[in-house]
């Protein structure tokens, strides 16, 4: 099987990189500063150092903010043909504090009161109303750049007059003491496959290792690995760094990292993850080739009218993908042959979750 790891060359990308040369048989290192995206009227057509991008089995693509519209675009243009355990879309969201909060509510998952706005005059009112101390930050940022601290209502005002100058929205959030600590968890796939609880240095209130933080290996509970999970999945991703606070009320989350850095973590909790990771990735493609191989075949099936358990008149079973279409599900032509029910019939359907039975009435 091929595959390419498409990201920005960093020393965590080159630890998976070799992870991965452990199981896929190719492993192309494709750095996304050299990779161009060609619209047309026809197609999307991805480029890498000027010739067109070969097909893989499984795609790894991972990077900062700021080429989130290029890896959004390139995994666009592969997706539904080959693996990537990070969707499309997760690149808008993963990479945006603001939609990535707007996703944690949605599934519920909790977090720290959270204020959004565009304007000094509508940040000033909600400023005259909160408890300090507080957290500010930009929508865009990784490593804890980005994020400002204010113990006062007149320190929060005069950030504001430094942020009005940026023209662009900001976030207001609680701040929960914690003494300078969070938790980072890493998860792959359904697990979390290593966490470590990070302490910021004196003076400073990032626990973020590049921030100068200490990390020590921790082993989550049941509920902190469910939160851990449930935000990987709120955003689209299937590998993805989680960053929670332990509070009275129990874990929250502040952040979900879609590149997070592998060096500390692995230190820390002498987990190699970045093997955990290639071997996820290696198996989910193998998965998604064979999905592949049994979906081409039962269309194929479908189209020449035949099953695998043969006979026309007898029950037969058909495997392929719904087609919901404004919200109702259309059912292959073949399905209509083999009930042969008339429209002017009357029908008894029974529906529940994952299934659905139709008969004469």
């Amino acid at each position: 099987m091929k595959a390419a790891l498409m990201s920005m060359g960093s020393k965590s990308s080159q630890m998976t990189l070799v992870a991965m040369k452990k199981y896929f048989s190719v492993v192309d290192d494709i750095n996304i500063k050299n990779m161009e995206v060609m619209l047309g009227s026809k197609e999307l057509s991805i480029l890498y150092n000027g010739e067109k991008l070969q097909k893989y089995d499984c795609i790894y693509a991972k990077g900062s903010f700021r080429y989130a519209p290029l890896l959004r675009s390139i995994t666009t243009a592969f997706y539904g043909t080959t693996y990537m355990p990070i969707k499309p879309n997760t690149f808008t969201i993963g990479h945006d504090k603001l939609l990535t909060q707007l996703a944690l509510q949605y599934y519920k998952v909790p977090m720290p009161d959270t204020y959004v706005v565009s304007s000094i005059e509508a940040a000033k009112k909600i400023l005259e109303q909160i408890k300090y101390p507080i957290i500010l930050k930009f929508p865009h940022g990784t490593q804890g750049k980005g994020v400002m601290f204010a113990e006062s209502f007149a320190a929060a005002s005069s950030m504001l007059d430094a942020i009005e100058t940026l023209k662009q929205p900001f976030l207001i959030q609680e701040y929960i003491e914690t003494e300078g600590s969070d938790i980072r968890a890493i998860v792959v796939g359904d697990k979390v496959v290593a966490a470590m609880k990070r302490k910021a240095v004196r003076g400073e209130k990032r626990a973020n290792i590049h921030a100068g933080g200490k990390g020590e290996p921790i082993v989550l509970d049941a509920q902190s690995k469910k939160i851990a999970i449930d935000t990987a999945k709120s955003i689209g991703a299937e590998i993805c760094a989680v960053d929670m606070l332990e509070t009275v009320k129990g874990p929250q989350v502040i952040e979900a990292n879609l590149s997070p850095g592998l060096q500390g973590i692995t230190s820390v909790t002498k987990i190699d993850v970045a093997d955990k990771i290639a071997k996820y990735l290696f198996e989910k493609t193998k998965e998604f080739i064979e999905k592949g191989k049994k979906t081409e075949t039962s269309k194929m099936l479908v189209d020449l009218g035949v099953s695998k358990e043969g006979g026309s008149e007898t029950e037969q079973q058909i495997i392929t993908n719904l087609d919901i279409r404004s919200e109702r599900i259309l059912l292959p032509k073949i399905v209509s042959k083999l009930s042969k029910f008339d429209e002017k019939e009357d029908v008894v359907i029974k529906a529940s979750k994952g299934k659905i039975s139709l008969e004469r009435y």
